[in-house]
């Protein structure tokens, strides 16, 4: 069979099962659609899931990180410090509350924030670090939380990609200070949008609760206060009856991705695209969830730039994604004086770096026809 004959293998897919979809609509035929009872359950179960620490759900996670900003007391003339390779809410969040980003370069090997670098971009002016765990791989989460205590720090972990992964057979979210996930599409759970925010404390998780709806508490049958400013961020029971059947399936989905990335390494560890020298990302099979596999393309040593690459795949029926352009350099931040040069590996990364397909439901053979079209690639248009 011709590749091209062969169906679209988008980079990523929700897998969704008829039980799911039959639970929704017994939610919708119950009348209770917003926040209700399916969305207390969902925020129980996930409590369990990171040893009794009080959890909220949020419509988004990225008003999960905006709300984690807050509660720490983050706003104007305050710092947090963050990697420039992420999807851009991370850093969005942190102007939103009114304070500075303040990027750190990239560790070229784990392409996640490289901690040797954090200490010397501390300021007086520095209340927070916000790391990012790209693809789901955590940073040393040891060395991270050593900061932190030393520069009395808030941590705000933008776990967005690491629901499953863990740290020193700890799970992250069960530790640590704020967490923060996402459950987009993309993610290995999905509640079809939506996010949590693993709080330290009920105090906390009733500040959580007064942000994510207007600010507003409720006292006995019809008492009403404000006092803070929120917003409307909070969680459908629709959304939450969907994350709580995927909830039930993370081990699984989370098992069968790491079936699938072990699969690559053996598909591209030879071949052309190892003799080109395509950057595979670490190896890590005790502490990542394998959200996703990302290869970085040595474009130094091939006739084509990563937007043809891209093509080529496409033209052969296979998706693939860029996660993600280096933040910097959109035209917002440099705006706001960030200039090219500043921070090296990451601008390398976002030049390079390739998302291809995984996700649960994907075959051996899918797998195997990635590899193969990205070995028939490198192969053609090596320099």
């Amino acid at each position: 069979m011709n590749p091209s004959d062969q169906p679209f293998l988008p980079f990523t897919r929700p897998t969704l099962d008829e039980q799911t979809i039959a639970e929704v609509g017994d939610v919708l035929r119950s009348g209770w659609i917003t926040s209700g009872p399916q969305v207390q359950a969902f925020e129980t179960e996930l409590s369990q899931l990171f040893g009794g620490r009080p959890v909220r759900t949020f419509n988004s996670g990225t008003a999960t990180m905006e709300i984690a900003l807050r509660i720490a007391g983050i706003g104007r003339g305050d710092e947090v410090i963050t990697t420039p390779l992420s999807w851009v809410a991370t850093s969005n969040t942190i102007l939103e509350v009114g304070a500075k980003p303040v990027f750190v370069d990239i560790d070229p090997v784990t392409r996640n924030i490289d901690l040797s670098r954090i200490e010397a971009a501390i300021t007086p002016a520095t209340r927070a670090i916000m790391p990012v765990y790209l693809a789901g791989l955590p940073v040393d989460m040891d060395r991270l939380y050593d900061i932190a205590r030393r520069h009395r720090l808030r941590v705000i972990e933008d776990a967005a990609q690491a629901i499953g992964s863990q740290w020193g057979g700890k799970r992250i979210g069960a530790f640590g200070d704020f967490v923060s996930f996402s459950f987009h599409p993309n993610k290995n759970i999905t509640s079809i949008e939506g996010g949590a925010l693993v709080l330290n404390n009920e105090d906390e998780a009733r500040l959580a609760e007064k942000y994510r709806l207007q600010g507003v508490s409720r006292i006995g049958m019809d008492g009403m206060e404000v006092d803070v400013l929120g917003g409307k961020f909070n969680l459908t029971d629709v959304a939450a009856c969907v994350g709580r059947a995927q909830l039930k399936r993370l081990n699984e989905f989370n098992a069968r991705r790491t079936e699938l990335a072990r699969r690559y390494f053996d598909g591209l560890t030879s071949g052309a695209a190892a003799e080109c020298g395509v950057q595979l990302p670490p190896a890590d099979f005790a502490n990542t969830n394998w959200h996703m596999f990302q290869i970085m393309l040595p474009l130094e040593r091939l006739t084509l730039d990563r937007a043809g690459f891209m093509t080529q795949l496409k033209e052969r029926g296979i998706g693939s994604g860029v996660h993600y352009p280096a933040i910097h350099l959109f035209k917002l931040y440099r705006g706001l004086g960030f200039r090219d040069g500043m921070f090296p590996n990451a601008e390398r990364a976002g030049r390079a770096i390739l998302t291809l397909p995984l996700f649960p439901a994907m075959s051996d053979a899918d797998v195997e026809r990635v590899c193969l079209a990205v070995n028939a690639i490198c192969l053609k248009y090596k320099k």
